[in-house]
């Protein structure tokens, strides 16, 4: 097997690959190898050949298709966030309600993601993204016409679906539709760039098209997608199908457990912590949660190999993971119903606010990448959750006649600083001992359980506001609807929820002392995984 920490004394030099599939990891004194058998990620000649270049226009033509969609999935992702005042006080939504509409969507995409990569490995790459992108198109349309919550929360989950359909298919497009060499390269660039800038593009879009009607935010998917299945239907080849067993119980479980969890959360201030409903929400949480366990452990091909939880180092950092995922995802959320109901920003100019977010959190993991081969992970994680805890504790005092700048600008951009130094250390130490054939699924799972756990800490701390403002003579519905002593009550409701989401982040640090990884087990994995992405694997 190839370790892709090694041993203190070895330094890894460069990977080879031995005829036969094997993979050896090679070091010009030692002459160390290991011959056990590991599984590429991918094989781009299922369709070409490294002579076999695609010409520019049908470059172009795939690229487009998958990036497009890519772009569609992420957006969808953030660009409700802004439109959430308008879309409560359209429809008269609950808190709870209104929470729903964007959590649904995130709880389907991360919690059938794996089985949606699997399903395009059973049925086909091209046929999978075909369905997925129809049913997105078709999911868009019926959001911009929903004419009350239910329906645009319906509507909601199945786009969720089908964003779990089209995001793995289209990044295993990317590699096994063009050769090794600067095509592929080119290609690979072209879709991170776009996965790149598909938050920023979703935010700010969404608020732009959300101060116009909130409506729109979800029909120019619709035209998009139309040119996306297309261009898949007549650019792309059919990729070779494997005939595997699908852990689709163990998808659907994993999902249905985090619902029923947020779905208690959700209700538990309003219809009461000991109601039939909220109790009966925790009985099939827990049910489920068992159940899925069970699967797992039985499956042929599980979503979720169990035995990658066994390590002390990788359950911590997966842990770390999936809080920081939830705190990112619940930050962005409060900051723009913040901003919104209770500062009176529009759409337009709440999501311009937040850009200075994303761009400090790409200074934060510039500075963490040249920090991480000195320093072991957990001491970066800390001193990040550090920096995000000064950031809260000034957001916390904000009121409603705060200005801009520096108020509100200066906590957003040092808690994007601060999540960017969390992140980094934390996607390398995950790949820290680590098989390579195990370097796919330790992946995946980290994309799950960021998605996973954005909806389940927004639910918690959702709660823990609505609660508070409740207690405070606060009202459940639109904010338009509210007096002065209620809208009081909100804020007040708002800064104890940033309160609640310190705890969060100290529960992180805590974490993060778990993590034995050191910094040079972190580098050698980093060379060694750059060696893996520079072959194309």
């Amino acid at each position: 097997m190839c370790l892709l920490d090694g041993r203190d004394d070895v330094p890894l030099r460069r990977i080879q690959r031995r005829k036969g599939g094997h993979c050896a990891l090679n070091e010009t004194t030692h002459g160390i190898s290991d011959p056990a058998p590991a599984e590429p990620i991918a094989s781009p000649h299922d369709l070409t050949t490294s002579e076999e270049r695609p010409s520019t226009r049908h470059f172009v033509a795939v690229i487009s298709a998958l990036s497009g969609i890519q772009l569609l999935a992420m957006i969808d992702g953030t660009v409700v966030i802004f439109a959430l005042p308008k879309i409560q006080n359209e429809l008269g939504l609950s808190d709870a309600m209104r929470s729903w509409v964007i959590t649904i969507y995130v709880l389907a995409s991360g919690g059938l993601m794996l089985l949606g990569g699997r399903i395009g490995d059973t049925i086909g790459h091209k046929r999978t993204l075909i369905l997925g992108a129809a049913l997105f198109t078709f999911t868009s349309a019926m959001c911009g016409v929903a004419w009350d919550g239910g329906v645009l929360v319906a509507a909601r989950l199945l786009k969720g679906v089908a964003a779990a359909f089209v995001a793995p298919t289209a990044m295993a497009l990317v590699a096994t539709t063009f050769p090794k060499g600067p095509t592929r390269n080119t290609a690979v660039a072209v879709f991170g760039a776009i996965s790149s800038v598909g938050s920023v593009v979703g935010l700010v879009a969404g608020g732009a098209l959300a101060e116009v009607s909130w409506r729109l935010a979800f029909l120019v998917n619709v035209p998009i997608g139309l040119v996306v299945i297309y261009l898949a239907a007549t650019a792309l080849r059919e990729t070779n199908k494997k005939r595997m067993k699908l852990d689709a119980a163990g998808g659907v479980l994993a999902t249905l457990a985090c619902t029923a969890a947020i779905f208690g959360l959700s209700t538990g201030p309003e219809k009461g912590w000991l109601s039939t409903v909220t109790l009966g929400s925790g009985l099939v949480t827990v049910a489920a949660f068992a159940a899925f366990i069970l699967v797992e452990r039985t499956a042929e091909n599980p979503i979720v190999p169990l035995t990658l939880f066994f390590d002390r180092n990788r359950l911590a950092t997966f842990a770390a993971t999936f809080l920081t995922g939830g705190v990112t995802f619940t930050m962005a959320v409060l900051i723009a119903l913040y901003v919104q109901n209770v500062m009176g920003y529009g759409p337009m100019h709440a999501a311009i606010a937040f850009v200075p977010f994303a761009f400090a959190t790409a200074v934060g993991a510039g500075v963490a990448s040249r920090l991480v081969t000195r320093f072991p992970p957990r001491a970066l994680v800390i001193t990040g959750g550090i920096v995000l805890l000064g950031a809260i504790s000034c957001g916390s005092t904000l009121s409603r006649g705060a200005p801009y700048f520096p108020n509100l600008a200066l906590p957003i951009v040092v808690a994007g600083i601060g999540l960017g130094m969390i992140n980094v250390p934390l996607g390398l130490a995950l790949i820290a001992s680590v098989r390579v054939d195990e370097l796919g699924p330790i992946s995946a799972i980290a994309v799950m359980l960021r998605s996973l756990a954005g909806p389940l800490v927004l639910a918690v701390i959702q709660a823990a506001i609505t609660a508070r403002t409740l207690r405070a003579g606060g009202s459940r519905g639109p904010v338009k609807a509210v007096n002065g002593a209620q809208m009081h009550a909100l804020e007040n409701g708002f800064t104890y929820g940033w309160v609640c989401l310190g705890g969060v982040v100290t529960l992180i640090g805590a974490v993060a002392l778990l993590i034995g990884y050191t910094a040079q087990q972190v580098a050698r994995a980093q060379e060694v995984k750059t060696a893996l992405d520079v072959e194309g694997r």
